[in-house]
């Protein structure tokens, strides 16, 4: 077949293949198109999942009657004119060639009015043959309409899925267009039925509550970060919240709907040691930066952006969303890890105040006093633990007369003064709203791993050379794979040496593992790498190690402890970074409140 220049028809349906995958495809150009109009009202309907109609009315700027017919034309654009706007685009739009696009495989009516005129026009166009324009009655502002689609392009019509397949994936991109501009109202109706209505606000969280539900909010913080020319913003779910499917996943850079790996990324590392296994984030967050330092022209329908400086992108966005997620643990205003009953109504936050405190109208933290002498754990006193205890408590800590017997109302710890043990496992407390429960292995593995990770990132793990060196046997490939991974066991604390194929010497411990069977965690830690390799949740090799050896380490079932160590855990609880999980991500406590106990027990009724 020779070479020859391909027909004009033949070369805007390949370029519509490029931009238009799907009816949502179309929404979503049309939409951008009246936001960069300057529009405050957006109406869009559809028929037969958007085959049959999909018609966008918006108040923006309109367009004049004598620009119609070139806003058809490929290539055609007002909103940039030169390489250096290019550079430096701001707008949703800027390629020509949604329009003319659409115009191509559909029947398409364009009407519109300026503010300025006295009546508006209209043009039609009929996969891709245009009619002359011709006056229309019409408000400012700019109406499209597109019936037909693909009924010139029977292979392309047949990847189309069924009607409400096709309205999901549309209802989930006005979603998105409304996440990203609460200042602009959104209507979305299927025929007669509505189902999007977003009035305009000035409060982002408000149009995240009529978008995703008040339940996002109330399970979610608040993301507030810059430097320099670049800030994020936004809501992120606590790991609690997490969802067995990605779709409450929302970024934004600019103002512009992107689904972009390296975000992405960046959140997920950032919820490595706080997400259970399989579950994933939800989020609405927006990046903003300086047009030039991102180039979003990267893609046909520009879902992807590339960053002149993605490393420094990626790590401030990874260091923003760690920073707000290491204040998730115990506090008196925090929702518990993991909920225990369903909340009654005395407990749901106000309207209108999303982020009020749960769990009742209780006396404020600050009206109470607070014990301030921080517990030591690790310790060296107290050889049947790797948290020496008993001499920590006897020393420093509050006597059980002094805080257990003291009404929980009197005191500012939000996990309470501890009661009893249950079955070796949890820990029975109460505080002033109710009763809390407390997985003990979990809260102290998240303990030690938030002070191994603090201790290896100074390179001052403490460790204390044993008297005799122990000899630990393991498989040969166990041994190299040891060798191999040598320096990080050697910050950690580890002196370990090879003794023969099959053994290690170890002579050098932990402080934290001082009095414990060194052998056992030298084999556990060991084989959970090896099974760990390359599906644990934490990407990084040394919080692997460090999560591991917390794990092994940290007291397990059937432990018996005293009213005083239990208290002690719960302050280093309240005080550390992230304990509202471990480094699982399993929750490590939760709550149940007077109203929750009265309605349990049918009191009052």
């Amino acid at each position: 077949m020779p070479i020859r220049i391909l027909p004009e028809e033949l070369i805007d349906q390949i370029a519509a293949g490029e931009v238009i995958e799907r009816p949502a495809s179309v929404v979503k150009e049309l939409v951008e198109n009246s936001l960069d109009a300057g529009a405050r009202r957006i109406e869009i309907d559809v028929e037969r999942g958007g085959v049959g109609l999909i018609r966008v009315r918006d108040d923006g700027c309109g367009i004049s009657a004598d620009e119609l017919a070139v806003a058809l034309a490929r290539h055609a654009t007002s909103k940039i004119g030169s390489f250096e706007d290019l550079e430096n685009v701001s707008t949703l739009g800027f390629r020509g060639e949604a329009l003319p696009s659409i115009a191509s495989v559909a029947r398409l009516r364009l009407a519109s009015r300026t503010a300025s005129a006295e009546r508006g026009a209209e043009v039609s166009a009929d996969g891709g043959d245009l009619s002359a324009v011709r006056p229309a009655a019409h408000p400012p502002g700019t109406t499209v309409e597109v019936r037909d689609l693909f009924f010139n392009v029977p292979a392309r019509r047949k990847f189309v899925r069924s009607d409400a397949t096709e309205v999901g994936h549309i209802v989930r991109l006005v979603e998105r267009l409304a996440l990203s501009r609460p200042d602009v109202a959104f209507r979305l109706r299927n025929g007669e039925r509505v189902l999007l209505d977003a009035p305009a606000t000035d409060a982002e969280d408000t149009r995240i509550a009529s978008v995703l539900g008040a339940a996002f909010l109330e399970k979610a913080v608040p993301v507030r970060h810059s430097a320099g020319p670049v800030s994020v913003s936004g809501w992120i779910g606590l790991p609690t919240a997490a969802r067995a499917q990605p779709d409450e996943q929302f970024w934004f850079v600019n103002g512009r709907s992107v689904r972009d790996r390296l975000l992405m990324n960046a959140v997920r590392l950032a919820y490595r040691d706080v997400l259970y296994h399989g579950r994933h984030a939800a989020y609405v967050l927006h990046l903003w930066l300086e047009p030039r330092m991102v180039d979003v022209n990267a893609h046909p329908q520009k879902l992807e952006v590339r960053f002149r400086d993605s490393r420094h992108v990626h790590d401030f966005v990874f260091r923003a969303i760690e920073q707000a997620l290491a204040a998730t643990r115990p506090s008196a205003a925090a929702a518990p890890a993991v909920s225990a009953w369903p909340p009654t109504r005395e407990s749901r936050p106000e309207s209108g105040s999303p982020r009020s405190a749960r769990g009742g109208t209780h006396a404020p933290s600050s009206a109470v006093p607070r014990f301030t002498r921080e517990l030591d754990l690790d310790g060296p006193s107290d050889s049947r633990s790797p948290w020496a205890i008993a001499e920590a408590v006897g020393t420093s800590a509050p006597t059980p007369s002094s805080v257990a017997d003291r009404p929980a109302t009197d005191v500012d710890q939000p996990l309470g003064t501890a009661l009893a043990q249950l079955h070796g496992i949890y820990i029975l407390a109460q505080n002033r709203e109710g009763l809390v429960l407390v997985d003990m292995h979990a809260a102290h593995e998240r303990v030690l791993y938030e002070r191994l990770k603090a201790q290896y990132a100074q390179g001052e793990v403490p460790a204390q050379h044993l008297l005799e060196p122990v000899v630990v046997e393991l498989k040969p490939h166990e041994v190299d794979a040891v060798l191999e991974d040598r320096g990080a066991w050697e910050r950690a604390g580890f002196d370990i040496d090879a003794l023969g194929p099959q053994k290690l010497v170890v002579r050098r411990v932990p402080a934290l593992l001082s009095g414990q069977d060194v052998a056992q965690i030298v084999r556990s830690v060991v084989r959970d790498l090896e099974l760990d390799t390359g599906v644990h949740h934490l990407d990084d090799a040394a919080d692997r190690f460090l999560g591991t050896l917390a794990c092994r380490t940290a007291i397990h079932a059937h432990r018996r402890l005293t009213i005083p160590e239990m208290n002690v855990l719960l302050r280093q609880m309240e005080a550390t970074d992230r304990a509202n999980q471990c480094n699982h991500g399993r929750p490590t406590w939760t709550r149940l409140t007077l109203g929750e106990l009265d309605q349990l027990f049918l009191r009052g009724r």
